[in-house]
C-alpha cells in the first residue's frame, strides 16, 4: 500500500523525523494479513527515508501472540533487540505507533515486557458533517476548521487521500471508530444509508487499512423518508423488517462497518415518542437489525426540553437525560449503546458528571465528550481539554464506560483543527480513550516531541507553560462557578450574559439583584441533586459542602457569599475575569519569543499568533461584558479598585 502523506496539509503528530528512529534500523514484521500489511508499508517507507536496512540481524521485530487480547500489545527490549507483540493484527499496528512515539528510546536500555490493552473497547469520533452546505451550520455544524474533508458541495470529495492520512493520524493516538455524517440527519444525509451508500463504502475503503471502522448517522423516520412507508414505529413489523433488510444491504457493500448513531426525540429529531414507544423500544429496533454483523448502534441520551418556559424554575434542562432513560436501565440490547454528554447540560467548560453515567449500571454506555471547542473557544483559542477530561475520566466509574466518544474537530483546513495548537485536543482524545489513567500534562508533551519532532527543550518549555493550564485560562475569563453559558446566541462564540436567559433553551443563570445561580437542590430547587448516588447527592446538596467551582450550577447564593476560597462570589467574579485575561495576554507572549526563532515553521508561527491576537481581544471582552453585568446587578464595588466598566 502507498501511506497517505498529502504535501499541502501539517503532518500534526506524524511528520517524516518522527520515524528516524524506526527507519534508520533494521525492522521485521512477522504477520501477514491487510493491517499487518499496513505495518509493513509505515516501516519500509521509513527505512527508504532514513536508509536502515531491510536484512538482519533485526533491531526490532514485530510478531502476533493472540494472549495480548485484542488491539493490545507488549513491547520489550532485550539483547539489543526491541520487540512488539499484538494480540492481533490491530494490536501489532498500535505497537508499532507506540515505537513512533518512544523515538530513540525505544533502542535504549532493556526493558522489561510492558502489556497495553485499551481500556474501551470503541474508541470513536463523531464527524458533524453536512453533505450539502447548510444554511446556517455550513459544511460542518459546529466545526471550526474549515470545510468537510469527506463531502463539499453535496458530493463526495473526488480525492479522498486525505482521508486516509486522517486515519493514519487516528490509528496513531489509538482511535478506533469514525461516524462520518452529522448527527443532525438532515434529506441528502439520510441517503447514505441507501443510494448513497458507495460513498460510504469509499471512505471505509480510505480508512479501512488504519484499523478505523465507519459509523453511519442516520435518520430515525427513514423508513419514511427512504422506504415510502407510512410510520417509523420500531415495534410496527414493516419497519423492522425495513430496518433488518436495509442493514444487511448496508454490509454487503461494507462487510466492517461499525453500526449506526441515532439523535432521536432531541431538538426536532424524530423517534419513537411520536408513537407512543420508548428509546429502549427504538434503539432495540436497530440493534436487532445490525446484530447478525456484530454492528452497534449508539443511541444518543441528548434528550430535552428546548421549548421550556422561562419562567418556569421547576423544569430543568440538567434533569432531562436521567428522567427520560434512568427508568428503562437493564432494558436495552447489549449491542445497543446508550451515549451519553460527559455533563447533564451541554458541553460546558465546568459541569459535573451527568446523573445518567453514574445511575445506568445494567446498560452499555459510551461517554461523549466534543472536541471540537463550541463553548471553549471554537479553536480561536488555546484551550488544552486533557485536564477536564482527566478528571471527568477519574469521577466514580465513569472510566468503566465501554465507549468514548467525542465530537470530531478536523476540517480541510491545512491544519486539520484550524488552530495548529488545538490538534492536541484531537491526540489526546484518543490517548486517554486508550488510557484515561495518562497524566494530560505528559501526553501534552508527547503531542509536542512528535508534532514538533523533538523540539528544543526552549520550544518544549514554551509549549508546555503555553498549554497546560489553558483550559483553567479559559474557565477564569468566561462564565464563573459553574454556571455555564453566557454565550452569543446561535453560533455562542463572545460573551453576552443574558444571550439565552429569556429563551427557550433551558440555559438559565437567573442573576438578579441580589443574587446568582440555579437552585437545583431538593429542599429548595428542581431536585437535581437527587439524581445523584451518594455521597455526591448530599455533596452538591450542602451549601457547606459543594465544590466551588460547581456552586453556581447547583446553587443560587447571594453575592455576598463566601467561596472555601475565601473570596465572595462577586468579588471571584472579579478576580478571575482579570486574572483570565492577563493569562490569555502571558501566552500570547510566550508565542511572541519565538518570532525571531527558527524553532517554528513561519506559516505555523502566524496562524497561531493570529489565533492569539483574537484570543487576547475577546478575552478582554469577556472580561469587561462580565464584570460590568455583575457589578451593576450587585453594586458592590471591586475591593482592589479596578477599572470596570
Amino acid at each position: 500500500m502507498t501511506i497517505p502523506e498529502p504535501t499541502d496539509v501539517h503532518a500534526a503528530w506524524l511528520p517524516p523525523e518522527a520515524f528516524r528512529a524506526i527507519g534508520s534500523r533494521r525492522t521485521l514484521v512477522q504477520a501477514e494479513g491487510p493491517l499487518a500489511g499496513t505495518v509493513r508499508a509505515e516501516v519500509e517507507q521509513a527505512r527508504a527515508r532514513y536508509g536502515g536496512a531491510a536484512e538482519g540481524p533485526y533491531d526490532l521485530v514485530l510478531s502476533l501472540d493472540a494472549a495480548e487480547g485484542a488491539d493490545g500489545y507488549a513491547i520489550a527490549r532485550r539483547d539489543g533487540v526491541t520487540t512488539v507483540t499484538g494480540g492481533d493484527p490491530a494490536g501489532l499496528l498500535y505497537g508499532f505507533f507506540h515505537v513512533v512515539r518512544l523515538g530513540e528510546a525505544a533502542f535504549g536500555a532493556d526493558r522489561e515486557p510492558e502489556h497495553h490493552r485499551p481500556a474501551m473497547r470503541r474508541r470513536m469520533l463523531d464527524h458533524w458533517d453536512n453533505i450539502d452546505v447548510h444554511p446556517v451550520m455550513g459544511q460542518v455544524e459546529r466545526g471550526y476548521a474549515g470545510g468537510s474533508i469527506f463531502w463539499s458541495d453535496g458530493a463526495p470529495r473526488p480525492d479522498l487521500t486525505r482521508v486516509g492520512a486522517y486515519g493514519r493520524l487516528l490509528a496513531a493516538s489509538g482511535v478506533n471508530a469514525v461516524a462520518i455524517n452529522n448527527v443532525n440527519v438532515h434529506a441528502t444525509e439520510a441517503r447514505l444509508l441507501t443510494d448513497r451508500l458507495g460513498e460510504v463504502a469509499a471512505i471505509a475503503a480510505e480508512l479501512r487499512p488504519y484499523g478505523i471502522r465507519v459509523h453511519l448517522s442516520v435518520n430515525f423516520a427513514s423508513p419514511i423518508a427512504l422506504g415510502g412507508l407510512s410510520t417509523a414505529d420500531p415495534l410496527d413489523e414493516g419497519v423492522r423488517a425495513w430496518w433488518a433488510r436495509t442493514t444487511e444491504q448496508v454490509y454487503a457493500a461494507i462487510p466492517d462497518f461499525g453500526g449506526y448513531v441515532v439523535k432521536a426525540d432531541s431538538e426536532g429529531q424524530p423517534g419513537p415518542f411520536a408513537y407512543g414507544r420508548t428509546h429502549a423500544d427504538g434503539a432495540n429496533m436497530l440493534a436487532e437489525a445490525l446484530a447478525p454483523f456484530g454492528g452497534v448502534v449508539h443511541w444518543r441520551a441528548f434528550v430535552y426540553n428546548h421549548r421550556q418556559d422561562w419562567r418556569d424554575r421547576s423544569t430543568d434542562r440538567a434533569r432531562a437525560a436521567y428522567d427520560h432513560f434512568a427508568p428503562l436501565d437493564g432494558t436495552f440490547l447489549d449491542n445497543a449503546i446508550l451515549q451519553v454528554k460527559h455533563g447533564p447540560m451541554d458541553f460546558q467548560p465546568r459541569e459535573p458528571v451527568s446523573p445518567v453515567i453514574l445511575a445506568m449500571r445494567g446498560t452499555r454506555l459510551a461517554v461523549e465528550l466534543q472536541v471540537t471547542q463550541e463553548y471553549t473557544g471554537q479553536q480561536r483559542h488555546v484551550c488544552y481539554l486533557a485536564p477536564m477530561w482527566s478528571e471527568i475520566l477519574a469521577f466514580e466509574n465513569v472510566a468503566e464506560a465501554g465507549d468514548l466518544v467525542a465530537v470530531s474537530n478536523v476540517g480541510d483546513d491545512r491544519y486539520w483543527t484550524g488552530h495548529p495548537l488545538a490538534q492536541a485536543n484531537l491526540y489526546a482524545f484518543g490517548r486517554l480513550a486508550w488510557d484515561p489513567g495518562l497524566d494530560p500534562a505528559a501526553v501534552l508533551d508527547e503531542w509536542i516531541d512528535l508534532t514538533f519532532a523533538w523540539p528544543g527543550e526552549s520550544l518544549r518549555r514554551t509549549l508546555h507553560a503555553m498549554m497546560d493550564g489553558s483550559w483553567r485560562t479559559y474557565e477564569r475569563y468566561t462564565a464563573p462557578l459553574g454556571v455555564g453559558f453566557m454565550v452569543r446566541p446561535g453560533h455562542h462564540y463572545g460573551p453576552d450574559v443574558d444571550g439565552y436567559e429569556y429563551t427557550p433553551w433551558g440555559t438559565y443563570h437567573f442573576a438578579d439583584r441580589d443574587g446568582v445561580g440555579v437552585d437545583r437542590t431538593r429542599a429548595t430547587g428542581t431536585g437535581f441533586t437527587g439524581q445523584y448516588p451518594q455521597p455526591w447527592s448530599d455533596v452538591y446538596e450542602s451549601l457547606e459542602r459543594c465544590p466551588d467551582e460547581l456552586l453556581l450550577f447547583f446553587h443560587h447564593v447571594p453575592y455576598g457569599h463566601v467561596l472555601h476560597s475565601g473570596s465572595t462570589v462577586i468579588q471571584h467574579i472579579y478576580d478571575t475575569h482579570f486574572a483570565g485575561a492577563e493569562e490569555a495576554a502571558e501566552t500570547r507572549l510566550h508565542w511572541e519569543k519565538l518570532a525571531d526563532t527558527d524553532a517554528v515553521d513561519p506559516d505555523l508561527y502566524a496562524r497561531v499568533k493570529e489565533r492569539l491576537d483574537e484570543q487576547v481581544r475577546c478575552a478582554e471582552e469577556w472580561r469587561d461584558q462580565i464584570n460590568a453585568y455583575f457589578f451593576r446587578k450587585s453594586g458592590v464595588p471591586d475591593a482592589r479598585g479596578r477599572h470596570i466598566p
